[in-house]
């Protein structure tokens, strides 16, 4: 056989496969069907009436295997009708939603006899959901009465009038929670009031369904709207719950911010770096030498540590429903230098290959006292890049120190309150989870007795 033959062949071999596709995928499909493997005969017969939707025996295969399916699922509710009918009613609705979801590829009989079960087992079920949702109603606990009567109306389609009473659940369901400005150690209030706006716009992106599906974050509007000049110093907490029920809120995020520590430094590194230079010459070679330049970098680094104390209170009766104590830390490295490279930044590198063969203990030396200097895992190439580069603004370095950046280049150093500020705007993230947690816990559950009347 020729080399270009045989290339032929392999090139064919897909382009055969491809046209039998349907054939082999529906053979298959029969195949695990004969095995008990119900699913993947689906599958499989599925996968071939994509590719071919009027071949016969795949058609045919896609009838027997949801047949098998059908007659598998209706076995299994009616064992389960013994013991669960609500379990059972569930199963009911998944196998309501294959049998719609295969009409595209075969249809699905199921006898009357069946038609009547199914029937039956959804009435009764939604009933069960129904007495459930209005007994919570009645008991005050509204979060677990709309998801009963949402099931209800689910499993039924106009049943009663669950749909009505489910909206009548979730209107006082709803959880408003009001995030009031955070009380600074040194009594001042702009930070306080930078975090809380921060919180309250992370919380609002990030708390959505299904995770959350009662708790609302109130504007910020609404609670500036009722603070009064005396309310923008210190808030304590009776003032953080009455600020709050005077905005319409259940909840309120009440917390105090402790005294930044702030730690500062200066390093220097002061050496001689290798520069690769590539010659070429006039008979087309190429010579690759290094030479020596010396590089002056200066770093500055600023630590903040700050601790900040949140608690969820529940603005009826004053209880605290959740409470966390943190310590946040951020830091902050600025580099500078005057050295302007020549060619890419690439081509330099601390101490070349040939150099460190020869003096490998001084090659330690160097690259330990720029890790000391620069920080771990930032190159020289990376610093040289950054020195080309435009300088960020102030404001843009902060975010860039709150999303990790090993360093920045820049002269200054962002300022203790702004880098406190960087610190605390990521502590929103436990307070999600705490607020996730109460999301479906009805007052009642909670503990939580009303001083202000009901909704």
């Amino acid at each position: 056989m020729t080399r270009k033959l045989l290339s032929f062949l392999l090139l064919a071999a897909p382009l055969g496969l491809g046209c039998a596709g349907p054939a082999k995928l529906a053979e298959r499909s029969e195949s695990k069907l004969a095995q008990g493997d119900l699913w993947r005969s689906w599958t499989l017969a599925t996968q071939a009436l994509d590719r071919a939707p009027g071949n016969p025996r795949a058609q045919a295969a896609a009838g027997a295997a949801a047949a098998a399916i059908a007659a598998d699922w209706q076995r299994r509710i009616r064992g389960l009708a013994a013991v669960d009918s609500l379990a059972a009613a569930e199963q009911v609705m998944e196998f309501v939603g294959f049998r719609a979801s295969a009409a595209r590829y075969t249809t699905v009989q199921v006898d009357p006899a069946w038609e009547g079960d199914e029937r039956a087992l959804r009435q009764g079920a939604a009933r069960t959901h129904y007495r459930s949702g209005s007994d919570d109603m009645a008991t005050k606990r509204p979060k677990r009465a709309y998801a009963h009567l949402v099931a209800a109306e689910r499993l039924v389609p106009g049943y009663r009038d669950a749909a009505r009473l489910a909206d009548r659940a979730l209107e006082k369901a709803v959880t408003r929670v009001a995030i009031v400005p955070l009380s600074g150690a040194s009594g001042g209030s702009l930070l306080g009031r930078r975090v809380a706006a921060s919180w309250r716009g992370d919380l609002a992106e990030h708390l959505t369904a299904p995770a959350s599906r009662f708790t609302r974050i109130l504007p910020i509007e609404d609670v500036e709207r009722v603070l009064t000049f005396s309310d923008l110093g210190r808030l304590n907490r009776d003032d953080a719950v009455r600020i709050a029920r005077k905005a319409g809120a259940e909840r309120v995020i009440w917390g105090t911010i402790g005294p930044p520590d702030s730690r500062s430094g200066i390093q220097f590194f002061s050496d001689r770096v290798a520069h690769r230079i590539v010659e070429k010459s006039a008979d087309g070679t190429t010579t690759v030498r290094w030479v020596d330049v010396p590089i002056d970098v200066v770093a500055r680094t600023r630590t903040v540590t700050v601790d900040v104390e949140y608690e969820v209170i529940a603005t009826r009766d004053g209880a605290t429903l959740a409470r966390q104590r943190d310590t946040r830390t951020l830091k902050a490295r600025v580099v500078w230098t005057a050295f302007t490279p020549e060619g890419a930044p690439d081509t330099y590198s601390l101490v070349s290959e040939q150099a460190r063969s020869a003096d490998p203990e001084r090659a330690k030396q160097v690259e330990a006292k720029w890790v000391a200097v620069v920080g771990e895992g930032t190159t020289l190439a990376q610093v040289l890049d950054a020195r080309r580069s435009r300088p960020p603004e102030p404001g843009q370095a902060l975010a860039r120190f709150m999303a990790g950046a090993a360093f920045v280049l820049l002269e200054e150093l962002p300022s203790t309150e702004e880098m406190t500020f960087g610190a605390l705007a990521g502590a929103w993230k436990p307070l999600r989870e705490d607020l996730v947690r109460l999301d479906a816990v009805d007052d009642v559950e909670l503990g939580v007795t009303s001083v202000t009347g009901e909704r």
